[in-house]
């Protein structure tokens, strides 16, 4: 199966590998001919002691112009299958990485970022041994071995005959270690995954690792699997000691034997020719280079099955993005006929969700926000409230209930019309390597340099951009390490507000930001939210209380909701987060949750 799958990746090169097949077969035949030419100059000149200074020159001549043709075909057969594997590896490893670009957040939420990163790149630079050596390598020899067998039958039918018994017991090596190696590779491919994701993990967090004196407790995590991959290496190494060239080599001495006996017994019947006697060995020496580059090749070939087995297990993944999925797409028409996103009132209606299948993070959650209301989340950690924000942007399909847009059911928008109309800010803001510009537009032709400079100038970041050596084109590192948070926080704001959102999706957004510069952005987005639906998670309360309706989550309900006087004249829970948060040095007793009704 996985044989078959990476073939038709090799289907669009037919052309190319056809050439590349050409090539290898007359390089292999220049270079069996080359013993024939041998056995004719012993047979025929050298024994009968007849040295025709013509046809000796003509021999060496064939004998030269056959090997230097063998070593220029090799040569572009050899660039040719190169180059094949090499565009193939790019499709393939293009193909994987698209693919993970669309796979649902609860892929990535249990899947090490390390092992992905070993798929993508470790396991489909291994598939391509399979084209450039295992392929051409078998083709090759396997020709080889048809031309070999051929020359003998021509010098000797009989001992030919005989040297054909050696296949079977060939054929019967290859399986056995195709067999245990196929167990060995598994495990050594897995530990190299698990060895990549500590490895990622330990980079990512460094700062954390250092701080919390964790340094020896990750050196052993990863010598511990370190360790597992060099005993995995280690039987595979001793697989191939046992069963690759020595037991070939055992295989080469006993034909040998067996050649020399032939030939001295038919010796004290008749006369035997010593050209025939060199061509035969040599033809037989020549037999086991193949076999023992085949069985060499074996161990390549099982990696590159092992590997391809666990790409195509990535490729073949059904957990999509809600919204993603080949057939949910064309099961929402043509791109004129999905719906459009134009006013922005959000409705969840009953809404149920899980992340693991098990345990309810949001349940019967209902509530309206209409076009231009800002609509706080408030509540205690893990009450649901970022779980709400991710179900609008469609990265978990829910468990129960419906979620509309313009009255239009979420699950009938496509992806790319919700994240163009949607403007996310997280608590947590991610930069990619690049330059200031680059992060606010994303390379979105749509957003022009007049839009970028608006959107700086919004949320009071232009004028420290201009302040900085190269202005917009300042580089900016991974994650943005080289900014405090409270910049990356406002980079990653004017980088929303240069699309114009239709729906504003704030994640504690001013979290990073201090008390002066949290001001400004407060005036920012009183301007923004003209005509635009904001969804705010907040959990410093003073940033919120302009908002048209506050909803209090508990452990995944909605238990109050209305605007920050009405929930404060209720002394409920809010009124219980408010106080606290204000310092009051009075105690304030736990509210009863019943007084203020679910979803009420």
């Amino acid at each position: 199966m996985v044989v078959r799958r990476l073939i038709k990746y090799a289907k669009p090169h037919r052309k190319s590998l056809a050439v590349a097949f050409i090539l290898l077969l007359f390089g292999t035949l220049a270079d069996l001919a080359g013993p024939y030419l041998v056995k004719i100059f012993i047979d025929d000149y050298l024994e009968p002691r007849w040295f025709p200074l013509g046809a000796l020159i003509g021999l060496a001549a064939g004998y030269l112009l056959l090997h230097l043709s063998s070593v220029i075909l090799q040569y572009f057969q050899l660039f040719s299958f190169q180059k094949i594997a090499l565009k193939i590896v790019h499709q393939l490893r293009s193909d994987v990485f698209g693919k993970t670009q669309h796979l649902g957040l609860s892929f990535f939420d249990r899947t090490a970022a390390g092992g992905l990163v070993s798929r993508i790149t470790n396991d489909t630079e291994a598939v391509k041994d399979l084209y450039v050596s295992v392929l051409s390598t078998f083709v090759q020899n396997i020709v080889f071995l048809l031309g070999i067998f051929a020359a003998m039958f021509v010098l000797d039918v009989r001992l030919a005959t005989i040297c054909l018994l050696l296949l079977p017991v060939l054929l019967v090596l290859m399986n056995v270690f195709r067999r245990l190696s196929s167990k060995v590779f598994r495990v050594s491919r897995e530990k190299l995954g698990q060895l990549n994701a500590i490895l990622n993990e330990s980079l990512q967090g460094m700062n954390i690792i250092q701080a919390l004196r964790q340094e020896k407790r990750l050196q052993n995590r990863f010598a511990k699997i370190n360790g597992e991959y060099y005993s995995a290496s280690l039987k595979n190494i001793r697989l191939n000691g046992l069963l690759l060239r020595p037991a070939v080599d055992l295989l080469r001495i006993f034909a040998l034997m067996l050649v020399v006996y032939f030939f001295g017994r038919e010796s004290f019947h008749g006369v035997i020719e010593i050209g025939v006697l060199y061509a035969f060995i040599n033809y037989l020496d020549r037999f086991f280079e193949p076999v023992n580059m085949m069985m060499m090749r074996l161990a390549q070939l099982q990696q590159a099955l092992i590997a391809g087995e666990r790409v195509f297990e990535l490729l073949d993944s059904e957990e999509w993005s809600p919204g993603d999925r080949p057939d949910h797409e064309k099961s929402k028409g043509t791109e004129s006929d999905r719906p459009v996103i134009r006013e922005g009132r959000i409705e969840f209606d009953s809404v149920t969700f899980s992340y693991d299948g098990k345990t309810d993070v949001l349940k019967n959650i209902s509530f309206t926000a209409m076009p231009g209301q800002t609509v706080a989340l408030v509540g205690h950690t893990g009450s649901g409230k970022s779980s709400i924000i991710n179900l609008l942007l469609n990265f978990y399909a829910i468990k129960g209930g419906e979620i509309r847009i313009d009255s239009v059911p979420l699950s009938r928008y496509s992806n790319e019309e919700l994240r163009r109309k949607m403007g996310l800010v997280l608590q947590d803001p991610f930069l990619f390597s690049g330059t200031v510009r680059e992060n606010i537009s994303l390379l979105d032709g749509a957003v022009s340099d007049e839009a970028i400079r608006e959107a700086a100038e919004l949320v009071q970041l232009d004028s420290f951009i201009r302040r900085l050596p190269n202005g917009y084109e300042e580089p900016v590192v991974e994650r943005g390490a080289t900014l405090s948070s409270g910049q990356r926080q406002l980079l990653s704001f004017a980088r929303t507000m240069a699309r114009q959102p239709a729906i504003l999706l704030l994640d504690e957004a001013t979290a990073h930001v201090d008390t002066e510069t949290e001001e400004a952005i407060q005036a920012a987005l009183a301007r923004m939210r003209e005509g635009r639906t904001t969804i705010a998670v907040a959990h410093r309360l003073s940033t919120i209380q302009d908002a048209d309706l506050i909803l209090v989550l508990h452990q995944g309900e909605i238990v109050e909701r209305g605007t920050h006087q009405e929930l404060i004249q209720k002394k409920g829970l809010y009124y219980t987060m408010y106080r606290l948060q204000q310092g009051a040095t009075e105690s304030v007793e736990e509210p009863t949750l019943s007084g203020s009704g679910l979803n009420d």
